[in-house]
């Protein structure tokens, strides 16, 4: 292996450490912490779709879903056009997190 080869190497990999210290957010945490996912590659895959669909207000209020689930039920039967609001764009967010980290 050649210098440059083991540069480009070491380069690529600390780029993706780097994506992945980045790319850490509310939702990827509370993925993790819940350990229901199953890998940290999973969690950083959903987190990504989190900043692609959500805003960090949305990101913090979906977290807390994952401590507790019963919050998300309660969300869905709430009359508070607040609370539909939210939940269309989690239920976008989940939809997209579901076709896009299965992949």
């Amino acid at each position: 292996m050649t210098f440059k080869t083991t540069f480009g190497i070491c380069a690529f990999a600390g780029a993706m450490a780097l994506a992945t210290s980045v790319s850490a957010g509310p939702v990827g945490n509370a993925c993790m912490k819940a350990g229901r996912a199953g890998s940290p590659a999973l969690c950083g895959c959903i987190q990504k779709v989190a900043d692609m669909t959500l805003s960090n207000r949305d990101q913090r209020r979906a977290a807390g879903f994952f401590h507790d689930p019963d919050r998300a039920q309660e969300v869905r039967m709430s009359d508070r056009q607040s609370d539909s609001d939210f939940w269309d764009r989690y239920k976008n967010f989940a939809s997209t997190a579901e076709s896009y980290c299965s992949q």
